[in-house]
């Protein structure tokens, strides 16, 4: 909400219908231009990765357009999978690490734990073990690129 109250183009939609547009794109042989649509907003909000299965080949070309959009587009995606459990979701662990290994490398990842914000009135009424699970462990700080930073002198040694 953010994004539209500064101006910026957002667009958003499920992973499964993402998905089911680059396939009929496909098929129809208009991929290109479907994928060059998706780059075009300044924000690409994909939701519920991992709730409903990618059909098959649909982790190829939801690879297609991450990587159209790697480094030219901002994305948020919510998932209620852990990014172990994304091979799964995707159809094959070479999908899962392409797409990781461009998500994550500029990423901030948020991970939520405890009872669902939408059943906050209710949560008696749900059973204890649907309650609150933590998704998975988040994944290890990006790595610092470039030269390391220059040691600071303190001022005892700088003034002696």
């Amino acid at each position: 909400m953010e994004a539209v109250k500064a101006g910026r183009s957002v667009y958003f939609a499920t992973l499964a219908d993402i998905v089911s547009s680059l396939a009929k794109a496909e098929r129809e042989g208009t991929l290109r231009e479907r994928l060059r649509f998706l780059c075009r907003p300044q924000l690409l909000i994909v939701d519920e990765i991992g709730y409903l299965p990618v059909i098959p080949g649909g982790g190829n070309l939801f690879f297609q357009l991450v990587n159209a959009r790697y480094e030219r587009g901002a994305m948020i995606l919510t998932s209620n999978r852990g990014f172990s459990e994304w091979g799964d979701v995707f159809g094959g662990t070479v999908v899962a690490s392409a797409l990781l290994d461009r998500l994550l490398h500029h990423a901030v990842v948020v991970q939520i734990e405890g009872a669902s914000y939408r059943l906050r009135r209710h949560a008696e009424l749900m059973p204890d073990n649907n309650r609150s699970r933590p998704i998975t462990a988040p994944p290890p700080a990006p790595r610092r690129r470039g030269r390391p930073p220059k040691a600071r002198s303190t001022d005892t040694e700088a003034n002696p």
